[in-house]
């Protein structure tokens, strides 16, 4: 067993091409931010990010390729979030407006409505949200499937 076993996990999206995009963007060093709807952790019953906490980021196949380091978390309305957190959410995003729509197309997808149990859950301004900024601490090997 090794340390990052017994690590909380972390998990980028839902299994696919949009968390392979995703991690890859952390494992690279681009992304060092992402944000989630407050809805989500309370609809799952989870805990928010804690400021120090390790945690193992897992690929679509639930296998744990690094470890993260969460360096801040603030809740916030989505109007508040601001231009720097979105262009570190290392995704290619030239402005707020641009990083909101691809969220906002996330957010309001069936996946997410059916995680949240809401079918017609959507954002507004007022919507709180997690804003959270980590750092790669390491990249770990990933066994051959």
């Amino acid at each position: 067993m090794t340390a990052y076993e017994n690590l909380p996990p972390v998990e980028f999206a839902f299994p696919g091409p949009l968390r392979d995009q995703l991690v890859e963007a952390v494992l690279s060093g681009a992304k060092t931010t992402t944000t989630a709807v407050l809805a989500d952790y309370e609809a799952c019953g989870d805990p928010l990010p804690v400021v120090g906490e390790l945690m193992a980021v897992l690929d679509s196949a639930g296998r744990p390729v690094g470890v993260l380091e969460v360096t801040d978390v603030r809740v916030l309305r989505l109007a508040d979030v601001g231009l720097r957190h979105a262009l570190d959410e290392g995704e290619g995003f030239a402005s707020v407006a641009e990083w909101r729509s691809a969220r906002e197309g996330f957010w309001h997808g069936p996946q997410m409505r059916e995680v949240i149990g809401d079918p017609q859950f959507t954002v507004d301004d007022d919507t709180p949200v997690v804003a959270e900024r980590f750092r790669l601490v390491t990249r770990l090997p990933v066994p051959a499937p």
